[in-house]
């Protein structure tokens, strides 16, 4: 093979496509434009290796278009009007063209406004690819000739399927267990780029046995969950941190704040989320929560990690539980080591902030409740992802204030079961 094996692979129509049913199933927005043969401007919005490129592809193959790919990381506008201009001859023979534009968020506003009198007079039909929220990242021009649709990171089924093909494909099995390829799929957290890349790798390995879920660990590197310092994923992270605590929902407080962590984030940022949040959704309803929160931030300081983090620990259940013992460090290792296993699921769009009108459009924030609002103070909405069951971190033990507080437990998960 000269071309990588998720390259070999790529599907030539949407129906070869596993994955993205919401947009390319029969009821699906991508799936009626072709039925139509009436495709507009679009912009693929989701993580990678969740197919934005093959659909772009196969929308070409599927209504006959010449295919013209680009990326905004080595074009330009010089490169934009070359494409434009063969455009254009095409048009004179009858012919129609897709522009697709990979890592569209890296063109700047110039370059985007360069792509507008084309997509006005149709002289190309445009597609673009980007990791990052269009609403903070392309311009308001751009976007509103644009169909925004989201992807979503392929599901564990899919990238099993995906095994299966790539089996098929290669005409030899990989060498791996039935749990190992599970596991494969999981670790591979819904990018199927990864996933065929690694499948390419085993394929190859000289191995007289299959291997198993320790073996495949040690084989290859595992996939770190998904985030970032100060785009999307960061936001929409912080945001679940602050509506769990502010739900008094400890154990979904605890996860998010375990995914930033392992992730990367600065834990400063969070100690600093959290003083924040005892002035602000604490108060004088608890006047030591502040007091507390700035005492973990200056033992961090003073002690880093991974010593500090305890400190962390400690104030995320103060807060969520607010008006001691081994349960806090119990509930750290339980949540880290959660997070770690988990991957980058969502957080549920309930309790994600919709600032801009597109991200409420799609859903943002929709049914969120503000439990200080509610006649017990608590809603009992859900604030775990929503393809993970609730997870028991904290458990409160019967002495001292935890008495007090595995009542509160009681109480709020009374109306999380309603």
């Amino acid at each position: 093979m000269t071309r990588p094996l998720a390259d070999l692979m790529r599907p030539k129509t949407i129906d070869e496509i596993v994955g993205q049913t919401h947009l390319l199933g029969e009821k699906g927005i991508i799936h009626q434009m072709i039925d139509n043969e009436n495709l507009s401007n679009l912009i693929l919005w989701g993580p990678p290796g969740c197919g934005k490129t093959t659909i772009a592809r196969a929308l070409a193959n599927s209504i006959d278009m010449d295919f013209v790919p680009m990326s905004a990381v080595f074009s330009g506008t010089a490169d934009i009007k070359k494409a434009m201009d063969a455009a254009k001859i095409n048009q004179s023979i009858g012919r129609n063209t897709l522009l697709f534009i990979d890592e569209i968020h890296r063109f700047n506003k110039t370059q985007q406004d360069t792509l507008l009198p084309y997509l006005e007079d149709g002289t190309v039909t445009f597609v673009g690819a980007t990791t990052e929220n269009p609403s903070f990242n392309l311009n308001n021009a751009l976007l509103s000739r644009c169909h925004v649709c989201v992807l979503k990171p392929l599901y564990t089924a899919d990238l099993l399927t995906l095994i299966e093909r790539a089996e098929k494909f290669l005409d030899k099995k990989i060498p791996l267990t039935k749990d190992a390829k599970l596991r494969l799929a999981q670790m591979s957290d819904g990018d199927a780029r990864f996933l065929l890349n690694t499948v390419e790798y085993l394929s190859g390995l000289k191995t007289k046995k299959e291997l198993d879920e320790k073996d495949l660990d040690k084989a290859i590197q595992k996939r770190a969950p998904l985030s970032d310092k100060s785009g999307d994923e960061h936001y929409n992270l912080i945001s679940a941190v602050h509506k769990s605590l502010r739900s008094s929902d400890t154990d979904a407080a605890l996860y998010w704040v375990a995914r930033m962590m392992v992730s990367g984030q600065d834990p400063r940022y969070i100690l600093r989320r959290l003083t924040r949040f005892a002035m602000e959704d604490v108060g004088l309803a608890d006047p030591n929560a502040m007091q507390i929160a700035l005492s973990a931030w200056q033992i961090y300081e003073r002690m880093g990690s991974p010593e500090g983090d305890i400190a962390l620990t400690e104030l995320v259940i103060y807060l969520s539980t607010a008006p001691k013992s081994i349960s806090a460090y119990k509930a750290q290792m339980a949540s880290y080591n959660t997070a770690r296993n988990t991957g980058s699921l969502m957080p549920p769009k309930n309790i994600l902030n919709a600032p801009t009108k597109m991200m409420k459009n799609l859903g943002y924030s929709e049914g969120y409740v503000y439990d200080p609002e509610t006649e017990s103070g608590c809603s009992g909405q859900n604030c775990f992802p929503e393809e993970m069951p609730r997870t028991s971190f904290y458990k409160p033990v019967e002495r001292g204030f935890e008495r007090e507080i595995k009542k509160r437990f009681e109480y709020w998960n009374s109306f999380r079961k309603k």
